[in-house]
């Protein structure tokens, strides 16, 4: 069947059919893709392989941006944005090819281009992680041309004055396309058998007891103060700050560690060598450098691991090295003193077990780095496969070179958790916690309306390696009032009032919470 396209809504029509079809086309160019990545590689993946690039060259700021408004939920944004972005430029390929043909299929071209380059440059890549993006730009342009035969002014490309629309066969290939998009990302979870096997073999594992158990938590340490941060953070509550886009998946069963570089002795540790280890607990405050002053990006659990120091003892690093590279399985890398790994009054660890659990698959199941004292971004590396012994001057972590300081030591800080909002005017609990990992909080003071400082109580603790809970009673008559804290550790080091953001080192500056007494 066809139909008179001349006429201006008849144009109109066909302007929006195409910009359909090319949408349609992308749908299911991408959709195949993600078929091909889940029996090539997961990781392999278009879509996240392109997402990782565009996080790998952000800059500072924008990371900064990121994770400030919309925190854990940076990942999802950032993929939506992206699909926003290929689906407005699917249309256009649309139009074009129906105004100015090829030019629609030259831009998919290009897109599979950039994206088979971007698969190809990513740190674990093989040659076949090229197939997604070429078998799914292939899919793209197949199912435009097709649709554009039906769109396009005759078939002839006679120009686009003059010829006509044959609705019923878009429709068709429309209908084709949106099938082909289903059924390839059925098929793709189907087939992604690998966070299947990964998570059956999390659940079944039982971890082996350690041989040297955590110090008992203080019943103490908790003050319970309602909506008071607790003592320990539930797995499901702790905080995730990483470059993954795709979690990685790694069966325990076909992980290893690899222990080499500036050693004498480089080895590869495997899954069932690393259970028979003895194993330490300890519990441990994690931080991410991102965290603004009064954040929530940081958390306190239970770590079941093997030391780090007993790792390089055995693979004896040489003179003149004094970093070590950690690598995850999806190329994010962190240097870490050799010192700080060394240290044998630091309890840093190669963990797999957080809170008495294997580690959760968000958080580096089956092996991270837990190091206490240091932010996150030079010491946490979940999903570990690779320990190097080098210097600073001849490598650099993932994000040195992004102008973040080299060295991420944990700044004194603090932080209000309650009250918020709204108070009863006299006598009112002012409560949160504190930190300053690896030396431990020696006091914490807390003022009202830039007044005199009032010592806060402190909440016991397991050792300086974690936060303390402090809460303290300040009279507020009715109105407007701006509550303010901050920390001393162990070694007399007074929290600074001087406001900066987390970049390059960490944010700083006391912690404000203005409240309301009636």
């Amino acid at each position: 069947m066809t139909e008179e396209s001349a006429s201006p809504a008849g144009r109109g029509a066909q302007r929006g059919d195409a910009a359909l079809a090319g949408v349609l086309a992308g749908a299911a160019g991408l959709a195949v893709s993600e078929l091909v990545a889940a029996v090539v590689a997961p990781g392999s993946s278009t879509l996240f392989t392109g997402g990782a690039a565009v996080i790998d060259a952000a800059p500072p700021w924008l990371k900064d941006f990121a994770v400030e408004y919309f925190g854990t939920a940076d990942k999802a944004v950032l993929l939506g944005v992206m699909g926003v972005v290929l689906a407005l430029g699917a249309a256009v390929a649309g139009l074009l090819e129906l105004r100015r043909p090829p030019w629609g299929s030259v831009l998919f071209g290009v897109v599979g281009i950039v994206g088979t380059w971007t698969a190809l440059t990513r740190p674990e890549a093989t040659p076949l992680w090229a197939a997604p993006s070429l078998v799914g730009i292939g899919t793209a342009l197949v199912v435009l041309r097709l649709a554009m035969r039906r769109l396009w002014p005759g078939s002839s490309g006679e120009g686009a004055g003059a010829a006509t629309l044959d609705r019923r066969g878009f429709l068709v290939v429309a209908g084709a396309a949106a099938g082909t998009t289903v059924l390839a990302l059925v098929g793709a979870r189907l087939l992604s058998a690998g966070a299947v096997a990964v998570k059956s073999a999390r659940e079944t594992l039982r971890l082996p007891s350690p041989t040297t158990p955590a110090a008992a938590v203080p019943a103490g340490a908790d003050l319970g103060i309602d909506r008071l941060t607790p003592y320990v953070t539930p797995a499901a509550d702790f905080y995730r700050i990483d470059t993954a886009l795709r979690v990685p998946q790694l069966d325990p069963a076909e992980w290893s560690l690899d222990v080499h570089g500036m050693v004498d002795e480089p080895f590869t540790l495997t899954w069932d060598e690393l259970l028979a280890l003895p194993l330490e607990e300890h519990y441990a405050t994690l931080a991410c450098v991102s965290n603004e002053v009064g954040g929530d990006l940081i958390g306190n659990a239970l770590w079941r691991g093997y030391p780090i120091r007993s790792l390089l003892e055995r693979a004896r690093p040489r003179a003149g090295a004094d970093m070590v590279l950690s690598r995850s399985s999806d190329g994010f890398t962190a240097g870490t003193p050799l010192e700080v790994l060394r240290d044998p009054a630091r309890a840093s660890l190669l963990a797999i077990g957080m809170n008495g659990e294997p580690l959760p698959v968000i958080h580096g199941f089956p092996a991270r780095l837990v190091v206490p004292g240091l932010y996150g971004y030079v010491s946490a590396t979940k999903w570990v496969t690779s320990l190097k012994v080098t210097t600073f001057a001849a490598d650099q972590g993932y994000w040195t070179p992004r102008g973040w300081s080299a060295l991420g030591p944990v700044k004194v800080s603090s932080r209000i958790d309650v009250p918020r909002g709204m108070v009863s005017a006299g006598a009112v609990t002012v409560a949160g916690v504190a930190w300053a990992q690896h030396t431990g909080i020696g006091r914490v003071e807390v003022r009202a309306d830039s007044g005199p400082w009032v010592p806060a109580r402190l909440a016991d603790t397991v050792g300086p390696d974690t936060w303390r809970q402090w809460s303290a009673s300040i009279p507020l008559d009715r109105g407007e009032h701006t509550l303010e804290v901050r920390a001393t550790d162990a070694n007399g080091m007074l929290q600074t009032d001087a406001q900066a953001p987390p970049a390059p080192d960490g944010a700083t500056g006391w912690h404000r919470v203005v409240v309301t007494a009636r």
